[in-house]
């Protein structure tokens, strides 16, 4: 039996403010990963794949990881993430998400789950604009693509309705705050794969419910 794709894109600040909290980040990010390694097993109809590019104004788009089976990935470290200069967080979704788009465009029988997580809002894209993004997000959300926003330190609530993004969370710029952000994001993992075994769509705006 062909198995059902599970396409996870993240978008990852990459800029100067991340610095303060980029060990716990990273720290956080792999022990996502190791539960995406989880559900897969939990749920051995489905295929997962993981995508993960950071951004600043400096190196633009970092692209850590593109479509590579979960059970693949190794750990993040401060190789291949070093927050600094600013947040092009337009472009960064633009690139990543169409690029993922792009990959997808002959394939079938997926889901998408795109999760941004960022410690500030958008003050440097030069491509993309507020408008264009939106129009991309609310084109894919009828083809079975999930949008998450993960933030901090900025009018989160703001920028999502902004982008048309209703599944978000904020969290506390600390350990216990960054800890309790990833549980949260754990469990709304195994409750979007549990969903789609049973063949359910995540609405709109209870993906952290």
């Amino acid at each position: 039996m062909k198995k059902h794709q599970v396409h996870n894109l993240i978008i990852l600040d990459e800029s100067g403010s991340m610095n303060s909290i980029k060990k716990t980040i990273l720290n956080g990010f792999n022990e996502l990963i190791n539960s995406v390694k989880s559900i897969e097993k939990e749920f051995p109809e489905q295929e997962h794949y993981i995508s993960i590019i950071s951004f600043n104004s400096k190196n633009e788009n970092n692209v850590i990881h593109f479509n590579e089976p979960v059970s693949k990935i190794e750990t993040i470290d401060d190789k291949n993430y070093n927050p600094e200069s600013s947040t092009p967080l337009f472009d960064a979704m633009g690139f990543s998400i169409l690029k993922l788009k792009n990959f997808l465009s002959d394939k079938n029988n997926y889901s998408v789950l795109v999760t941004i997580l960022t410690d500030g809002e958008e003050n440097a894209s030069k491509e993309y604009s507020l408008t264009s993004i939106k129009r991309i997000i609310e084109e894919l959300k009828s083809e079975n693509w999930t949008f998450t926003y993960i933030g901090t330190d900025h009018d989160i609530d703001k920028t999502t309705m902004d982008l048309n993004i209703n599944n978000k969370i904020r969290f506390d710029k600390n350990g216990r705050g960054i800890k309790n952000m990833f549980e949260i994001e754990t469990n709304s993992r195994i409750k979007y794969s549990l969903a789609i075994r049973e063949g359910k769509l995540i609405s709109d705006d209870d993906y952290y419910k």
